[in-house]
């Protein structure tokens, strides 16, 4: 079912503190991105078409943006989306069809709830704040205009927003929601 984001951060928020196990066996935390002038936070998952129709984009931002990192981070609940499992996450980055600077497993969920995030891509941009190293929210809506999955993008507001950041303007863009698959939330 589609979810429209819907955070209750705002501008200027700092970025709720997370400590996630990384695809790469490492472990992150907002520290391991203090050399990058912004974080580009995107709840995300492996079996979502919404989610799937963003991969190449978010791979594009990592590559081009050598002051942006570019984190993807699954919040779903592995056990009734075993597509959404670490193991899957581990084979889509080791085939290159996932090329973030870091994929993150959220398996408790902590750090979704703390971002409000709702569904799959949700995207967070931070800048970072250079007298005091707290990444602080920027932006958050779609990373463009193409809100299905079949749909090509003429607009990438994710793009605009980055620019603003890395020039150290405000980023003058309407947060308008993004769409994709709700969260799959465990069951309790």
């Amino acid at each position: 079912m589609a979810k429209e984001s819907e955070t209750e951060l705002a501008a200027g928020d700092a970025a709720p503190a997370f400590e996630l196990q990384g695809t790469d066996g490492e472990t992150y935390s907002l520290a391991s991105f203090a050399d990058n002038e912004a974080l580009l936070l995107v709840f995300t998952c492996n079996h979502c078409p919404y989610a799937k129709a963003k991969f190449d984009l978010l791979n594009d931002l990592a590559a081009e943006y050598d002051d942006v990192a570019v984190i993807g981070i699954n919040p779903n609940d592995a056990e009734q989306y075993p597509d959404d499992s670490f193991e899957r996450m581990q084979e889509l980055v080791d085939d290159g069809t996932i090329q973030y600077d870091a994929y993150l497993r959220d398996e408790s969920q902590d750090v979704a709830e703390a971002y409000d995030a709702v569904c799959t891509p949700d995207p967070f941009l931070f800048r970072r704040n250079d007298e005091t190293g707290e990444f602080t929210l920027a932006y958050q809506g779609r990373l463009d205009d193409a809100l299905n999955p079949d749909e090509d993008p003429s607009r990438f507001h994710i793009r605009e927003a980055i620019e603003s950041v890395l020039a150290g303007e405000e980023v003058a863009l309407e947060w308008e929601p993004s769409r994709g698959c709700s969260i799959k939330w465990v069951e309790t």
